[in-house]
């Protein structure tokens, strides 16, 4: 999965997304201007190939929103937890309709899905994921999310989540260092993995892993390690979705060498499709290593991201749910921009 370098598509663009081992494209902020133009930067990204390439966005709410202007405003996944304390069924309600929201706004302009929902734990301690997260309670995050999920998956969106088995733990930040986490298997497993099988066993059709080393498990990052994703994350936890890299570009993935070897090593620990952004040497580098790969079980597995339902943005904003949910999740935030999150 690549990146573009800006709102329209260029001729390196193009020669790199037809490329056979090219699956799939992330937008980012870069890449979007309104709604109309980004609808036909997808139709004409998915006019390249056939099977049509995959498309998707970081698209969370709050901090991590890359459509901004004609989209909703998302509050960060953090809102959905303070109301959940003070009133769980208004708290799932809230969750369920942002996901709708997000993904139906999304399926409108062709993205197939979103890098969502985190299921990291906020404990105070990673600042990168901070209000990224729906709380510290592993039973609540579990319920907010899949809450979020059946949104979006009512809107024909999968979700896909993130990032096992859990960011929360360390406090640097993958994209500038290699974090390492101290803590015991017993420990993660009995925390932070749990909104993860909670997902798990409801269907979840996607998983990207954290570049986070869990030292008494495995000395390498968890994207790069097969006991990881081969031995808990598919044979213990039964997980029969898709596998992505985190972005192989990131600092603490230097850890596996050049892109090519970083490429290798993910897929090769049981990543399905990789992840190479903002790095266009990097991207060639790993396309040209992957020429010949070809794993059908694994194409078998992405076939099923591809989002399903895509009305025109005229009939979301015509439709009455979409209106109350607008103002619903408007009114929560106001409510609650200022309630401390309780990380008990």
């Amino acid at each position: 999965m690549l990146d573009l370098e800006g709102p329209a598509l260029t001729a390196a663009d193009i020669e790199r997304l037809r490329h056979p081992a090219t699956g799939g494209v992330i937008l980012f902020s870069r890449n979007y201007e309104s709604p109309e133009q980004v609808n036909r930067l997808i139709r004409q990204i998915h006019e390249l190939r056939s099977p049509q390439l995959l498309v998707a966005v970081d698209q969370e709410g709050g901090r991590v929103q890359r459509f901004r202007d004609g989209f909703s405003r998302l509050p960060s996944a953090a809102c959905y937890g303070k109301a959940y304390a003070a009133d769980r069924k208004r708290g799932l309600k809230l969750a369920q309709e942002a996901g709708w929201v997000m993904a139906s706004e999304l399926r409108a302009c062709g993205v197939d899905f979103s890098f969502a929902p985190v299921l990291d734990l906020d404990i105070g301690l990673s600042g990168v994921i901070g209000d990224r997260a729906f709380a510290a309670d592993p039973e609540t995050i579990g319920a907010l999310a899949y809450a979020w999920a059946r949104g979006a998956k009512e809107a024909g969106m999968v979700s896909v989540g993130k990032h096992y088995p859990g960011h929360g733990g360390v406090r640097e930040d993958s994209h500038l260092a290699l974090p390492v986490d101290k803590r015991s298997l017993d420990e993660i497993w009995n925390q932070d993995i749990r909104p993860f099988r909670h997902l798990i066993d409801n269907g979840l059709a996607g998983i990207m892993p954290a570049h986070v080393i869990y030292e008494q498990v495995d000395e390498r990052p968890a994207g790069f390690s097969s006991r990881w994703l081969q031995s808990l994350l598919r044979d213990e936890l039964n997980f029969q979705g898709v596998i992505f890299s985190d972005d192989l570009s990131m600092e603490a993935a230097h850890v596996a060498g050049g892109y090519a070897d970083r490429a290798r090593q993910a897929l090769d620990a049981g990543c399905d499709m990789v992840l190479v952004c903002n790095n266009p040497a990097g991207a060639d580098e790993v396309l040209q290593a992957l020429s010949d790969y070809h794993d059908p079980v694994a194409q078998t597995r992405l076939v099923r991201l591809h989002g399903r339902h895509e009305p025109t943005l005229a009939q979301l904003h015509e439709s009455p749910r979409w209106r109350d949910a607008v103002q619903m999740l408007a009114t929560a935030e106001a409510e609650l921009a200022d309630q401390p999150l309780n990380l008990a």
